[in-house]
């Protein structure tokens, strides 16, 4: 192995994660934090996300933003967070030579921003806002939507960003109390990767950090499994073409099933030899590219296929999805894909040795809710699956009644494409939904 982890923590219950890795030139700096969307209210929905855009208007040591960035930036840096529905993170690539520049710097934006300029940065939040919804404000968003319809009243089903109603409501109040709730030692991982030494950058983490308050990790109500299907919703925009997406339950990435859906989704969707681009776009012509993937809570999981097309094709499209994932239900995967796909995902993995970022996700992001694995037992559960039980998992999870399809585009060939979701031709039958229900911990 090329690299070293290791997990401390700190007398304020601070997780700090070290990926030593000699051989590369770079490093990276990312703090992690268990809050949302999910963790959010109806009332309050997109704090987590407002707060994100406050954490970048200044701190009490760096109280001017343009030196702040300047600073970052002098060093190889570059200042970025991003939101989820289930956590949310800042990070900057460095020079190695300077890991202490950036740790002192995002240590004092999350444990002493200034939050000001709330009104400026209300603005800018509504229009970024705009790029998920039409001229008249509805939501065309495929996963806001998705989510939505899966998940309905649990907090997993709340925006990202928000709603124009939630944001233009906020108070400050309401994100002082966010942030004190959250930013909390309990709640936060620091991570170090690249050419990074675990003495230094546990010292650094302790004086960084050390305004941070002690408090519990947030905790989460695990979302009830979905309505039976198969569910179609839509939305009408006039665009030149129709995108879709079909949605499948599954479950989080500790679940003995995972690895089996991890190659199930490589089989679908790893490159143009790939059952999904092969049938749909190089065979057919049926549009020009479909993706598949996997996004992952720690208590659930979705299984999305994404595509888009000419209207009068989007029926044929769906059509031909269904048709490959019921060849994956009726009959085992050949045994040469199946070494092939496991042979490929050992690679990408090892692949991630050289990447900060990836080290620094696997297991930094992963330590805000379990103990992370390494990649090679990843690879091995991945390699220890057989033909018969990627086949059985299939049937398990690609059923009629675990299907959902929002699709948004012209209502043109909309009647076509309803008919084919709800006949969803080929998949098996589910007599019972508890298979998709599964809870854990995040991978």
């Amino acid at each position: 192995m090329s690299f070293t982890p290791y997990r401390d923590v700190l007398p304020s219950g601070l997780r700090v994660v070290t990926i030593e890795t000699p051989h590369l030139h770079t490093a990276l700096l990312a703090v992690y934090v268990r809050t949302g969307s999910r963790h959010e209210t109806p009332e309050n929905n997109g704090v987590s996300h407002f707060l994100e855009h406050l954490f970048f208007r200044g701190s009490a040591n760096w109280p001017d933003t343009v030196k702040m960035n300047a600073a970052v930036e002098e060093v190889g840096g570059n200042l970025n967070g991003v939101t989820g529905r289930d956590l949310g993170y800042y990070y900057t690539p460095l020079h190695p030579s300077y890991v202490g520049v950036g740790m002192e710097i995002i240590g004092d934006m999350l444990t002493r921003p200034r939050l000001t300029d709330m009104e400026v940065e209300r603005q800018i939040i509504l229009e970024e806002m705009l790029d998920e919804v039409d001229e008249k404000g509805r939501d065309i968003d495929l996963d806001n939507l998705s989510k939505r319809l899966l998940f309905g009243d649990h907090p997993l089903a709340l925006k990202i960003a928000g709603t124009r109603e939630s944001v233009s409501a906020l108070k400050h109040e309401q994100v002082l109390e966010h942030f004190a709730q959250n930013y909390v030692a309990g709640n936060l991982v620091v991570t170090a990767s690249g050419r990074v030494k675990r003495e230094q950058v546990l010292e650094l983490a302790e004086r960084a950090f050390a305004h941070l308050p002690k408090g519990p990790p947030t905790t989460e109500k695990p979302p009830a499994p979905t309505p039976p299907g198969p569910r179609f919703h839509f939305v009408a925009h006039e665009e030149a073409q129709t995108e879709f997406r079909l949605n499948f339950c599954v479950v989080p990435e500790q679940h003995e099933d995972y690895p089996a859906l991890q190659i199930l989704r490589r089989v679908l969707d790893d490159g143009l030899s790939s059952r999904l681009p092969f049938e749909v776009v190089e065979r057919r012509g049926l549009a020009y590219s479909i993706s598949a993937g996997m996004d992952a809570f720690h208590d659930s999981g979705i299984l999305e296929i994404d595509a888009a097309s000419a209207p009068e094709k989007a029926s044929r499209v769906v059509e031909e999805v269904l048709r490959v994932l019921a060849t994956l239900c009726e009959q085992e995967i050949p045994e040469e894909e199946l070494k092939r796909t496991q042979r490929r995902h050992r690679m990408l993995l090892e692949f991630s040795e050289d990447s900060p970022g990836e080290l620094a996700g696997w297991f930094g992001g992963t330590e805000l809710f379990r103990k992370p694995e390494s990649f090679s037992q990843r690879a091995d559960l991945v390699d220890a699956e057989t033909a018969a039980h990627v086949r059985e998992v299939a049937r398990r999870y690609f059923t009629r009644e675990n299907l959902t399809v929002v699709a948004v585009g012209q209502r043109k060939g909309i009647k076509a494409l309803e008919r084919v979701v709800e006949a969803a031709e080929g998949l098996p039958s589910a007599g019972t939904r508890k298979a998709v229900s599964g809870g854990g911990r995040r991978g």
